[in-house]
């Protein structure tokens, strides 16, 4: 909202609110559809910059629905204007990946768990704010807890074969491996047999293709160590796969896209009255 005089930059709000830069108005937030609420610490901490007076009582995770506000916002008429494009902007984008979160683990409803590892390809400044609305989503940030050590494509790519990574990684005690197989220097079934001979817990095939994950779990039946193993899958996995997976037996389910690069959740900044 800037203009270009003869001689400097002027804020063109300043002119146009000159008459009533002295009055306080209330405006509402209000969701354009349903959703969860995400971003709520990123959105007090603007106002609070903004010198915006926050009123909420809901919180992070609290679910939010279609016309009804969820928050108050009592400023100076600049204020509000900026408010309408800072604070809005942190809340959105974040409540969106939260719902997306939320409608995966309610599809999944506890029979496979529900990951989003999507976050660390973010820009620096945005990877706290879709992690965490991915947690507040109910869904993980990443495939256990630690103490952990992922073994990726690159490790096994360099060392030569799932073998020579996890002999490698021997050394490594009281830790949950992890090693991704992509059947590119063996077989899924050969890689399966080499991940649970050199000790791994988790094996994350990462490669879209469901007769891999069959073939993967056929493998750990067929070596009775099902139960000892998990199997994760991943690679272009959608919400709408979640059902099949569930049939297909796997244990935790990676989806990316259709989590963090969801559609934000729509909301509107209305102001209501002013106020004293």
């Amino acid at each position: 909202m800037l203009y270009q005089g003869d001689t400097e930059m002027t804020d063109i709000r300043d002119t146009l609110f000159a008459t009533i830069s002295e009055r306080k108005y209330r405006a509402v937030l209000t969701p354009e559809r349903d959703g969860i609420l995400s971003g709520v610490d990123d959105a007090m901490k603007a106002a609070a910059e903004l010198g915006v007076i926050w009123q909420s009582t809901y919180k992070e995770g609290d679910a939010l629905k279609t016309g009804i506000p969820f928050a108050a916002l009592i400023a100076y008429p600049k204020e509000i204007a900026e408010a309408e494009e800072k604070i809005i902007g942190t809340l959105a984008k974040a409540s969106g990946i939260a719902t997306a979160a939320r409608l995966a683990v309610t599809v999944a409803a506890g029979k496979v768990e529900i990951i989003s590892g999507s976050w660390k390809k973010m820009p620096p400044c945005l990877k706290m704010q879709v992690r965490r609305a991915v947690i507040t989503g109910g869904a993980q940030f990443r495939i256990c807890e630690p103490p952990m050590l992922y073994i990726d494509k690159n490790f096994v790519r360099m060392l030569g074969s799932v073998a020579e990574a996890l002999r490698a990684a021997s050394a490594i005690q009281d830790t949950q491996k992890i090693v991704q197989l992509r059947g590119e220097l063996a077989s899924i079934a050969e890689e399966t047999r080499q991940a649970i001979q050199g000790g791994a817990n988790i094996l994350m095939v990462d490669t879209g293709r469901v007769k891999d994950a069959q073939e993967c779990l056929q493998e750990l039946e067929a070596r009775h160590c099902r139960q000892q193993v998990k199997v994760a899958f991943a690679g272009n996995v959608h919400i709408a796969d979640i059902s099949a997976m569930i049939k297909l037996g796997i244990d935790k389910l990676c989806i990316g896209k259709d989590i963090v690069d969801a559609g934000l959740l729509d909301m509107k900044l209305d102001v209501v009255e002013e106020t004293k």
